[in-house]
């Protein structure tokens, strides 16, 4: 039976099997759930753990993610649309100017990693109840010191919080993209887009859309163009890149 209200999908992610979950996701997980049962006022900011299973700050989005909450409330989303998640490069993405034809959604807060996503998917992912999630994160995971195989773990632990409820929605998740800011990361980058490809491979509902190369020049290197001066974040003609590479997922 499927459960409308957010507080009975959420628990309806926890109540059903599918483990193993790695510690830090579980128990983000049911911190969503209490959460979601006080009151909405802002958290005061904290660091991003060490890797090795600890909980992901989460407080510091509660905001953001309160925000969420209560556009949703004042107008509520239609079901049965495209929701885009994930970090910045999700959150800046004007999707107005790229798929204006679509119904799409933007709940990217900037900064957050995958097991972030995790945590707050019973608040701003499964209530939507959408027929396609366009995810993107994994960039800071790693910059923080995340190993790819924690990456990749995060992920399947976000495809089970979703397909556990919602069984037939389509998961894109975007390749994590080489930016000259963390180049020196390149080969952990490598290593968990590969990963991630694979568990996509098993699941004929997950999509992998790999943006990662055509980033690269002739020299092997990011392509300046497609980041802003920090190099690290979307230029337009970055967006205008992958906005071309996932269309044909999303039709």
């Amino acid at each position: 039976m499927k459960t409308r209200g957010r507080g009975g999908i959420a628990s309806q992610a926890i109540a059903c099997g599918g483990g193993p979950w790695p510690p830090h996701v579980l128990l983000g997980i049911g911190l969503a759930l209490l959460t979601s049962a006080v009151s909405r006022g802002a958290e005061p900011d904290v660091p991003s753990p060490d890797a090795g299973g600890a909980a992901p700050a989460t407080a510091r989005w509660e905001a953001e993610i309160a925000d969420f909450e209560r556009q949703d409330a004042k107008s509520p989303p239609a079901e049965n649309g495209i929701l885009f998640v994930g970090s910045s490069s999700i959150r800046l993405w004007k999707l107005g100017d790229h798929f204006a034809d679509l119904p799409v959604i933007n709940r990217g807060f900037g900064g957050s990693e995958l097991a972030d996503s995790v945590h707050f998917a019973p608040r701003i992912v499964l209530p939507y109840r959408p027929r396609t999630i366009v995810l993107y994160a994994g960039d800071n995971d790693l910059a923080r010191g995340k190993s790819p195989e924690m990456v990749r773990e995060d992920f399947e632990a976000f495809t089970r919080v979703v397909h556990e409820v919602l069984p037939e929605t389509r998961i894109v998740f975007i390749s994590i993209k080489p930016s000259p800011q963390r180049w020196a990361l390149r080969s952990k980058m490598r290593a968990a887009n590969q990963q991630i490809r694979a568990v996509a491979e098993r699941d004929p509902r997950i999509t992998f859309v790999n943006v990662a190369s055509l980033m690269l020049g002739a020299d092997g290197e990011p392509r300046a163009e497609l980041f802003q001066a920090d190099g690290l974040h979307l230029s337009a003609a970055g967006y205008r890149l992958w906005s071309s590479l996932l269309r044909p997922h999303l039709e």
